[in-house]
This record gives structure tokens, sequence and C-alpha cells, in this order.
């Protein structure tokens, strides 16, 4: 393995599946309807996270060097764009708070 950021990713990633889920639950129990582009935002995130945790997965399991290379990039990506999504959606739920 030549770099050790999958471990990392997948167990971070995972974390963060179960804040998106909060935020979801939180969201249909409270019936706010008017958060309806949080929670759309919120699944995308979470799909994007769930994905993140299958290529990192798929990165530490295979002992083909470019392929895991390659799985590691992508859920390196994939984890980017999802904390930006989590920022996001942490400004939303913050400026729905305030006004």
């Amino acid at each position: 393995m030549a770099n050790n950021t999958s471990q990392h990713i997948l167990s971070t990633a995972g974390n963060l599946l179960g804040f998106c889920l909060v935020v979801i639950t939180s969201l249909h129990l409270s019936n706010q309807v008017e958060n309806h582009l949080i929670d759309e935002l919120t699944a995308v995130v979470a799909m994007l996270l769930t994905l993140s945790c299958i290529f990192s997965f798929s990165s530490i399991r295979t002992s083909i060097e470019k392929k895991e290379k390659r799985f590691e990039t992508i859920a390196d990506y994939l984890f980017i764009v999802a904390l930006v999504g989590i920022l996001i959606i942490i400004l939303l739920i913050t400026l729905n708070f305030l006004s």
C-alpha cells in the first residue's frame, strides 16, 4: 500500500455518513417542508460519502497497485466534494436558524 489515506477516508466518511442520516431524520421528524433543499443536498452528500467508502474499501482490499491508486484517488475526490457539500448544508442550516 503506497498511501495510507484510504483507511482514514473509510472511517471518516462512515462517520460523516451517520451525520447526514441524523440531519435527514431530524428534518423529517420536525416536518420542516421549507428545508426541502437541505434534505435533497444531504441525500446527495450521503451518496457521495457512500461511494467514497466503497472506493476506499476497494483500494484497501485490492492487490493490484495501479487499481489501488486509482480507487484511492477516486475516493479522495468524492470525499472532498462531500466535505464541501457538508459545509454548504451547515451554512444552510445556520441561515435557516438565523432567519
